[in-house]
């Protein structure tokens, strides 16, 4: 079948698109830099002739709170308009584990807006829930210091590889719509502040991790099970441990 790819040259899209292709798929990759932009519209009609699914992968450039909002907004109705006169028979979107806990913050508003328009389209869809990506720890201390310190709350946290989350986009993606949501995450189970400072100490990083249980991730403050996944969670096959060390 075939199957666009909205941020199909990402991190996540391009993985996903090598491994639809793979699997005798015609897999294509729609992002600005092949001529598709879903905020203006551009080429999407073109892109999307023939297709049976959709994936959207897609994130927006800049995460401050108007920026991100006009971003899922505009992109995903524009895109879901099109998927419509197409005649697309599944829309995936890969979204974030929490992100209806999270509405403290600017960008998973936006995240929730995105998901409230895909299940008021009429279009058969599945969301995929993703924990944070290995690749993103690193991320998560940088926004979360302040001079040489970096302050974290003492909550759960079960980060996965992207490979895995490509993996599991696929199978959803070449599967029955769910009309719902389903969540991955990694094999493994950690506390993220101390994930966070035993990552910073293996790479000589001299920042110091803070345990804090008012510090704000992406702006808003942390319960113990805001960044975990549900039992029926399906989970990745790569550890941690095994990712840092050949990293």
């Amino acid at each position: 079948m075939k199957i666009v790819v909205i941020g199909g040259t990402g991190l996540i899209g391009s993985k996903l698109v090598v491994r639809l292709n793979e699997h005798g798929h015609e897999a294509v990759a729609a992002s600005p830099n092949t001529g598709v932009n879903t905020l203006t519209g551009e080429g999407l009609a073109e892109v999307l002739e023939g297709a049976s699914v959709v994936v959207d992968v897609s994130n927006s450039p800049s995460f401050e709170d108007q920026p991100v909002m006009d971003f899922f907004r505009t992109s995903t109705t524009n895109l879901l308009k099109a998927e419509a006169e197409a005649g697309v028979t599944h829309h995936v979107a890969l979204s974030v584990v929490g992100t209806q806990r999270l509405q403290e913050s600017g960008y998973f508003r936006a995240k929730q807006v995105q998901e409230e328009l895909i299940r008021e389209s009429g279009i058969p869809y599945s969301i995929v829930h993703a924990t944070q990506f290995f690749e993103f720890v690193n991320a998560i201390a940088d926004m979360s210091t302040e001079g040489d310190t970096v302050r974290l709350a003492p909550v759960r946290f079960q980060p996965i590889h992207s490979d895995d989350v490509a993996a599991a986009v696929g199978r959803t993606a070449v599967g029955t719509p769910v009309n719902g949501v389903v969540e991955i995450a990694g094999p493994d189970l950690f506390q993220l502040d101390e994930l966070l400072r035993k990552v910073l100490a293996e790479k000589n990083d001299p920042r110091t991790v803070v345990t804090d249980e008012h510090a704000t991730y992406s702006g808003a403050e942390l319960r113990d099970t805001t960044l975990v996944p549900g039992a029926d969670a399906h989970l990745g096959e790569t550890h941690f441990a095994d990712w840092l060390a050949a990293a």
